[in-house]
């Protein structure tokens, strides 16, 4: 039994699709169970193995399409800059080491460009040839030659994937820059989606296995005519609807899921991160698609355990940690804050994370004249940085789940937060462990940082923060790590234990 789990591509700025995967390789590692994660699209200046590695992957759990019709099995660079250059067996006229690149001039206007690992940075991950300042090719290394790219005009033409003794595994023909077709030693496919049925047929898939599908886009339908006689499961990663353009008669659903909830009847079970999107996603494919869906709840994280502070929080402090990007409104948390201190006049926000708003937030910091009270921490490893403050807060108006607000209930913080879905609603129950605003608009910055201010006024001068930690707390046990682990394993022997339809 395998459960194998479906998903695009993946970068060093993974998204939460990526960490939830890469969370539910860890889950199902502790459990036992034998899961793969398969990744359909082609990358072009990084190593896989790196890139899934870097996330927490083992090696042996990743398949890549383009590399499933070989013997060559995935595994970072390993090839160091001085065997390449030995292994070249050439004059180097010039070479110039810059950062994660090293430059070889060579005879007749040849000029190589190694890209070195992110992970091993002594090491070659690919290599650029060109001659006379034109590109003719890049070659990809693991512990040896693992594929090509071949250019012609400017463009590539084709691909190759090789095999352990170096013959060619699989080359992709490309015209116009465009996939054309595929060939292997003894097959034809006329497109990449007859590429991913013939995929699907080598996994030899069986009703003891289940596959899961993360991401659809371009691939959703050979998945669903290839996946049985295997179970299908869905993850709903994100706001799965459009709720301006949703009334009583018809329903927009988010794009990345429209097909999967098009033909939800082929779908053997979904998955939501909260229990809140549970029950409108049922209730709406039950409307909607007239469609009674069977819908899990597993949360894309946990708690190792629940964390006491060591020493005593710092008084009136607050924290927030996520991205420095404009959906997540700091700038209103910023304004509020300095509102609020007006009356809290010890009042301190630290707001931990990285991103391109950090030179605005800065500057509103300082135009403020609030860098005293207020400060940006970065990016830091905050396992044990919550328990330093006594409250947790948030202006995001979009949060699909929320680990930080997780992370911040299992150190016992109070939270402040819109009520908006889905992570909000779940952690926050309002007057009991912090406050859930309610507003009659939330992109209107004014009445958001008005509500803000007057929660952070509320808390400290008016709530028992110790009876709100003491909620937090009780709510955090239902995320352990070992409460997950359950659900997972509940959810695969219940559906490898059905027949299929």
């Amino acid at each position: 039994m395998t459960v194998y789990n479906i998903n695009l591509g993946i970068g060093w700025a993974s998204s939460g699709v990526e960490y939830a995967q890469a969370y539910r390789a860890s889950v199902l590692r502790k459990l036992g169970i034998k899961a793969k994660f398969i990744f359909m699209d082609y990358f072009n200046s990084e190593n896989l193995a790196d890139l899934t590695t870097n996330i927490g992957f083992k090696n042996e759990e990743v398949l890549w399409l383009y590399t499933a019709f070989s013997d060559l099995a995935l595994s970072q660079p390993s090839i160091s800059v001085a065997q390449f250059k030995e292994q070249l067996g050439q004059e180097i006229l010039h070479e110039q080491i810059l950062p994660r690149q090293v430059v070889l001039q060579l005879a007749n206007n040849l000029e190589l460009r190694l890209h070195l690992s992110r992970l091993a940075p002594h090491c070659v991950s690919w290599v650029e040839y060109l001659v006379a300042g034109k590109l003719q090719k890049k070659a990809y290394y693991t512990s040896q030659l693992s594929h090509e790219e071949v250019y012609g005009d400017k463009q590539v033409s084709y691909r190759q994937f090789y095999n352990q003794d170096g013959s060619v595994a699989l080359t992709e023909m490309l015209t116009a820059g465009k996939a054309s077709l595929y060939r292997t030693k003894d097959q034809v496919f006329y497109s990449k989606e007859e590429l991913i049925a013939a995929f699907m047929k080598k996994l030899g898939l069986t009703a003891q296995d289940i596959v899961i599908l993360d991401r659809e886009t371009g691939i959703g339908q050979v998945i669903f005519e290839n996946v049985r006689p295997a179970k299908l499961g869905v993850v709903v990663h994100a706001e799965h609807f459009s709720e301006s353009s949703t009334n009583a008669d018809y329903i927009l659903w988010n794009n990345y899921y429209d097909y999967q909830f098009t033909n939800a009847k082929w779908v053997d079970f979904f998955v939501v991160a909260t229990s809140v999107q549970q029950e409108i996603l049922t209730e709406q494919l039950r409307r909607y698609n007239h469609h009674a869906a069977k819908v899990y709840t597993i949360p894309v994280g946990s708690l190792a355990q629940l964390k006491e502070a060591s020493e005593p929080r710092r008084m009136w402090s607050l924290v927030t940690a996520s991205r420095l990007a404009n959906e997540k409104h700091l700038d209103w948390l910023i304004e509020a804050v300095v509102k609020a201190k007006q009356v809290v006049t010890d009042l301190s926000l630290d707001i931990y994370g990285e991103g391109n708003n950090r030179a605005k937030l800065a500057k509103e910091i300082e135009q403020a004249d609030a860098n005293a009270y207020i400060r940006l921490k970065g990016h830091q490893d905050l396992s044990y940085v919550y328990t330093k403050y006594e409250a947790y807060i948030s202006a995001s108006t979009s949060e699909g789940f929320g680990l930080t607000l997780l992370e911040a209930l299992g150190s016992g913080l109070p939270l402040i937060g819109l009520n908006v879905r889905y992570g909000n609603q779940t952690f926050i129950d309002d007057g009991q462990n912090g406050y859930l605003l309610n507003l009659a608009s939330y992109t209107d910055k004014k009445a958001v940082v008005a509500a803000l201010s007057q929660a952070i006024i509320k808390l400290f001068t008016q709530a028992d923060l110790a009876a709100f930690s003491k909620h937090s707390y009780e709510k955090a046990a239902a995320y352990l790590d070992s409460e997950i682990e359950t659900k997972w394993e509940q959810l695969v022997s219940a559906e490898v234990g059905a027949g299929n339809d």
